[in-house]
């Protein structure tokens, strides 16, 4: 091998120490020209390389390729199991060149032995798992074939206990059929009725003789192979001592084992009968059982009449669920009367009643007016009541002291914070005297608050008629007269005013005579006191008289009921919301008391006295506010307390219900006589001034629209489309610009949101704090809309003596004016035989050849008329002017 690398210093290495070298070359180069475009070239070396065959190699070669070789067939006869061994005449493995023209290298022995050992290693891990998987199949055929038999077995215990359980419910139902023929004969012992199937003992159960009939209970379940009933076979024997166990005992099953069949349901399972009798509970059976009875004994059940409550309207499941009938039966009777309804439908209470009478059932008709019952209508228990406080109204004119008497009273200040120095409002107040207190309510002088005095003098126990010494007698005190008397309550006359030095109170007392006021001074029952609210004069004396009045009338309540009362004024504030004055009538309204008036109900959250405080009770003739309601109440509505949120929301749906029908009857009406259809008609041409108002209380709101509607006339006419209680809001202005109305606030302020839509769409909003003025400027706004009158002037007349025909002019007629004057330009009428022919305008005067502006009495003159040109001679020419005049409310 040295001779050879001597030979060859190129040769090719094998080995890292070059062991083994190669003394001919396999690879040749040469040289090749590549050309390229535009005339470039290049020369590249290029190798050529030349496969060896087998024997060419060294001897070296040559043992080590008949070692891979022997190596080969060691590791083909080791597998020889899985693959078939090569022919024992094979020729040697010839060794390729590898691709990039090397020569690989020969295992060393080293890395054949560990090749050998890996490889066998393999073999042994696979002949293992094959012997654990077979080793698995097995098991698992075993364990397949034990839970074959186990529910073979489990199959046959529950046919077996099927079977035993049929025979024993007939031998039960034989014993009951034997007990009933027997009771009829009480005399003759009863005899035990044989069963219907014989069961034999099973402890001494022997197979039955060849040909031998079976009983029921030993008959073989599906599946029994011959030669079980033999004790000899040992499968027989099995058998045998299974059915010896009675009753045969549950499976034990093996913890951790599961259950692999639990809960699952085949159709045989869902459609068999003993398995729906075998899931049956002892009670189940019982109960059907007494069902069976029941069914057999019982005939048709008698029908039970009940009595029907009846509203004005009900539904035919209502109908039907009151009279415990089937809706189904109802509709049919309904059908048969020629009415096709559905189950859902309302009728009437004369259809109810009908179908009720019809089934056989009797009826009470009730009113959806019956949810007030039992509200207010309860009486005070004389024993139960205590003397109560005095109320007290006071009113009078405007500007005749009431509000200032008042505040002398209860040494405040009202009149400062009432705008103009009148009151808009009504107030209740109390006043402590001698340990004795007194309500006072203070109503508004103004004409158009006839609405609160008429409100004040309904809740009030004395009046209090303030007259002025100066003034005397006055519309309004006339007005509070009349609502006292028509109250039925006592009036005590105070003449205010005595400081001034016109005062005259003798005035006053004779004025009161024309009104049926016979004072005592005069020989009359009604008293009088002559005070001085600026000058503090007489107070005393006039609470002492309210006090010597209320004893008269010995005013007692209950106060240990619940609370009844009347609300006074009503608002909605922006941080307490709806708030309500109320004065208690009867009973104690306390914190947290659920309350209804009118169609709004709430619950009490708290309780404030006429000074601001909390306080938690309110007895009988003490005024309060209250907060809690769902909405703001109307001024004058009841409140009463409830006993739950339940009957307070049924008896205001029914207000809220029964104001919606009434508005929708006014709306819509009935067609009524001539009359009223024209009336309708002239109301319709009418021309409307459409005003949102929006008020800080409720008094004042229904004020201003009493006294919105007293304006206009059968020309022109204001709508008040929206009035409420609270600030001007974006929807007060949305609806104002849909309906195109102006809006007024009274006491109240627009919000920003409010202001930015108004001015968006050109919406006014009129601010007001006085009543009259704000009537004032609607009296105003709506005289501009009436129509301005037409009043017409005669100037003279004209008779007609020749007329003219003139080119470009037309007809000139020449007259004489026989009467006042004539004006160019003034309307005229042309009269032919005391008959209107025309009326227009006179078009041309002239006078000779001269235009002229009049012509007067005596003298001849040329007139043409616009656009008419039949004048005659002989017809007389009226001239007038016509003026137009506005009109007022």
């Amino acid at each position: 091998m040295s001779d050879t690398k001597d030979t060859d210093d190129k040769s090719t290495s094998m080995a890292p120490k070059k062991t083994l070298t190669l003394s001919r070359r396999t690879v040749e180069q040469g040289t090749v020209k590549q050309s390229f475009s535009h005339g470039r070239t290049k020369a590249v070396v290029v190798e050529t390389k030349k496969s060896r065959k087998h024997g060419d190699g060294s001897p070296l070669e040559s043992v080590q390729s008949t070692q891979t070789a022997q190596l080969q067939k060691s590791i083909a006869d080791s597998l020889k199991p899985r693959r078939d061994a090569a022919p024992a005449n094979a020729p040697r493995e010839q060794r390729r060149p590898a691709p990039g023209g090397m020569v690989l290298r020969t295992l060393s022995q080293d890395e054949i032995e560990a090749r050998q050992a890996a490889l066998a290693e393999a073999i042994a891990r696979e002949a293992e798992a094959r012997k654990r998987a077979e080793e698995e199949a097995k098991r698992r055929a075993e364990e397949e074939a034990r839970r074959k038999v186990e529910e073979e077995e489990r199959a046959k215990r529950e046919a077996e206990e099927a079977a035993a359980r049929a025979v024993e419910e007939a031998r039960l139902k034989a014993e009951e059929e034997a007990r009933a023929k027997a009771a009829p004969a009480e005399a003759a012992p009863p005899k035990p009725a044989e069963p219907a199937v014989a069961k034999a003992p099973v402890a001494d159960k022997k197979p039955a003789p060849a040909g031998a009939p079976r009983p029921v209970a030993e008959v073989a379940p599906r599946g029994k192979i011959a030669g079980d009933d033999d004790e000899e076979n040992p499968r027989g024997k099995l058998l045998a001592a299974k059915k010896a166990r009675v009753p045969a005992p549950a499976p034990v099953k093996k913890a951790g084992e599961d259950d692999r069949r639990k809960g699952r349901l085949t159709i045989s399972a869902a459609l068999s009968d003993d398995e729906g009798e075998r899931s049956r509970s002892l009670a189940a059976l019982k109960r059907k059982r007494e069902k069976e009875r029941r069914g057999q004994q019982s005939g048709p059940r008698e029908k039970v009449l009940r009595e029907v409550v009846l509203p004005e309207a009900i539904t035919i499941q209502e109908l039907a669920n009151r009279m415990a009938e089937r809706a189904v039966d109802v509709i049919r009777l309904l059908m048969k009367q020629g009415q096709m309804l559905k189950i859902n439908d309302v009728i009437d209470a004369d259809t109810a009643e009908l179908i009720a009478t019809e089934m056989g059932h009797t009826v009470k008709r009730v009113s959806e007016a019956d949810v007030e019952e039992g509200l207010f209508d309860a009486p005070d228990v004389v024993a139960d009541t205590q003397p109560r406080p005095p109320v007290v109204t006071i009113m009078g004119h405007v500007d005749h002291g009431k509000t200032s008497l008042l505040d002398a009273l209860r040494h405040a200040n009202v009149v400062a914070g009432e705008a103009g120095g009148i009151t808009q409002h009504i107030g209740a107040y109390q006043v402590e005297q001698n340990g004795q207190k007194i309500t006072f309510i203070d109503t508004p002088g103004h004409a158009a608050f006839s609405a609160m005095r008429a409100r004040g003098a309904k809740v009030t126990d004395i009046v209090i008629l303030v007259v002025a010494a100066d003034d005397g007698v006055m519309p309004q005190t006339v007005e509070a007269i009349s609502h006292a008397k028509a109250a039925g309550v006592p009036i005590i006359v105070a003449i205010n005013k005595i400081d001034k030095p016109d005062a005259n109170p003798e005035r006053v007392r004779t004025e009161l005579l024309r009104h049926e006021i016979q004072v005592e001074s005069m020989g009359g029952d009604t008293l009088e006191v002559e005070v001085s609210a600026k000058a503090k004069t007489n107070l005393d004396k006039l609470l002492e008289m309210i006090l010597l009045q209320s004893e008269v009338l010995e005013l007692r309540a209950n106060p240990d009921r619940a609370a009844e009362g009347i609300v006074i004024e009503a608002k909605l504030d922006k941080g307490r919301g709806p708030v309500a004055t109320v004065l208690v009538d009867r009973g104690t309204l306390k914190v947290g008391d659920i309350v209804v008036a009118g169609s709004e109900w709430g619950r009490v959250r708290a309780l404030l006295d006429d000074h601001g405080a909390n306080v938690n009770t309110a007895g009988p003739a003490m005024p309060v506010e209250v907060l809690g309601f769902q909405g703001t109440p109307d001024a004058g509505d009841r409140v009463a307390v409830v006993e739950n949120e339940a009957r307070a929301r049924e008896i205001t749906e029914y207000r809220v219900r029964q104001k919606r029908e009434n508005v929708a009857k006014r709306a819509s009406g009935s067609r009524g006589s001539l009359e009223q259809m024209m009336s309708k008609l002239q109301t319709a041409g009418k021309k409307e001034f459409p005003l949102v108002v929006k008020t800080d209380v409720q008094g004042s709101l229904e004020a201003i629209v009493a006294s919105l509607e007293k304006l206009g006339n059968e020309e022109v006419a204001a709508r008040v489309i929206h009035g409420g209680v609270g600030g001007v809001t974006e929807s007060d202005v949305t609806l104002a610009s849909a309906s195109d109305a102006a809006i007024i606030g009274f006491n109240v302020r627009a919000n920003k949101q409010a202001r930015d839509a108004a001015d968006r769409d050109g919406i006014e909003i009129r601010y007001y704090n006085i009543i009259y003025n704000l009537v004032d400027d609607v009296k105003a706004a709506m005289s501009g809309m009436l129509t301005p009158e037409r009043r017409e002037t005669f100037l003279g007349n004209a008779e007609i003596l020749e007329v003219f025909n003139i080119s470009k002019v037309g007809k000139v007629a020449g007259c004489r004016v026989t009467e006042g004057m004539v004006e160019r330009g003034a309307s005229v009428r042309l009269i032919r035989d005391n008959v209107v022919i025309h009326e227009g305008k006179l078009g041309t005067l002239k006078r000779f050849k001269d235009d002229v502006k009049e012509v007067h009495a005596g003298q001849e003159c040329g007139m043409n008329f616009e656009a008419y040109q039949d004048m005659r001679a002989g017809d007389v020419i009226e001239c007038f002017r016509v003026e137009e005049i506005a009109r007022t409310l």
